[in-house]
């Protein structure tokens, strides 16, 4: 829930330059911190501790990760209930499991087989690997991610094992980090720090595992707005939000509301960019490929390169004009025609 998937490229191209350290306080998933380019200095954190689990088994436990994900083969309903039972805490009904029992006790042996048996029988704590193990799976088969209800469609968890390898690969130099939004980001402020904060949105809090009142929103505001880094937030567009920080830079954006295709085909969510920085910062000094035809047409190009390059910015394009007095020579109409 809440994955940052279809806003990708509006976030990545939106990181501000210049900062050393990147810290993702409201994790979730790690779509940004897992496609973005490495920073020197890198944290995940969220509050949920089943998510930081999941993604400290990834990073620390890989092989571990991957055989406990063979236990349950989810492809129905009632597996579904008893990892949900699991995570909760609950004594699972295995009446509808017998001929898994059977075939620990036949086709394992040792070790594997006692911790099946003790696994199946619902007498194993689930934790650290096998809670990973169960949380994951939880989420892969629910519907929209959101690890309540069965989604009804069988997927090979088998498929998922060299991303999960590249995952661990990435976060080799990643901290991991299971703490409340407001000490974090007052440890790691930095000067060269910059955070991306996607909090739970307003009036919807109760799609997470993790409560996040009014209270919590008014004090993430007055916790980002005395840093010295810069933060990029994601929120959900709403008045209450704009006005809460409508002294900040505030891009409105849409994506595509892909849990609502079924009764609203092609129906739009909207969202805001926050930041206390330019966010077209990187976007202005990208290296571009401009046309001929274009910068003569638009002899400002040739301006707006060289103030670039005073201010030390590479800018790698091929310019008839590169270096020449601003005044057209006497081809130029020739030319441009």
């Amino acid at each position: 829930m809440g994955s940052k998937a279809a806003l990708k490229n509006d976030i990545l191209n939106s990181i501000p330059l210049g900062c050393n350290r990147y810290i993702e306080v409201f994790g979730g998933g790690g779509t940004i911190l897992l496609t973005k380019e490495p920073h020197k200095f890198e944290v995940y954190n969220d509050f949920n501790s089943d998510l930081v689990n999941m993604f400290r088994c990834v990073k620390e436990k890989p092989l571990s990760f991957f055989k406990a994900l063979g236990l349950f083969p989810l492809n129905s309903r009632e597996e579904f209930k008893l990892l949900l039972q699991f995570m909760q805490g609950a004594e699972p009904d295995f009446s509808m499991i017998k001929d898994e029992m059977e075939v620990a006790t036949t086709e394992f042996t040792g070790d594997e087989r006692d911790k099946l048996i003790e696994c199946l029988e619902g007498r194993a704590k689930i934790y650290d690997v096998e809670r990973a193990a169960t949380f994951i799976k939880l989420h892969k088969y629910s519907y929209g991610g959101g690890g309540r209800s069965f989604g009804g469609q069988p997927l090979n968890l088998a498929s998922t094992l060299e991303l999960v390898y590249a995952i661990h690969k990435r976060l080799q130099n990643v901290v991991i980090e299971n703490k409340d939004f407001e000490p974090l980001i007052k440890t790691t402020d930095r000067i060269d720090s910059f955070f991306y904060l996607d909090p739970p949105y307003v009036n919807t809090e109760d799609h997470y595992d993790v409560l996040f009142p009014t209270e919590d929103h008014l004090r993430l505001f007055n916790v980002v707005d005395n840093i010295d880094g810069k933060f990029l937030m994601s929120y959900n567009d709403c008045e209450f939000i704009k006005d809460l920080y409508k002294k900040y830079f505030i891009v409105e954006v849409s994506r595509i509301n892909s849990l609502g295709q079924r009764y609203n085909p092609g129906g739009e969510f909207k969202e805001l960019l926050i930041a206390n920085f330019d966010i077209n910062e990187r976007r202005k000094f990208a290296p571009r490929q401009l046309s001929f035809i274009k910068e003569m047409q638009d002899i400002n190009l040739l301006k707006d390169y060289r103030a670039k390059r005073d201010n030390h910015y590479t800018y790698y394009v091929s310019y008839a004009l590169k270096d020449k007095p601003d005044a057209k020579s006497k081809n130029d109409e020739d030319t441009a025609n």
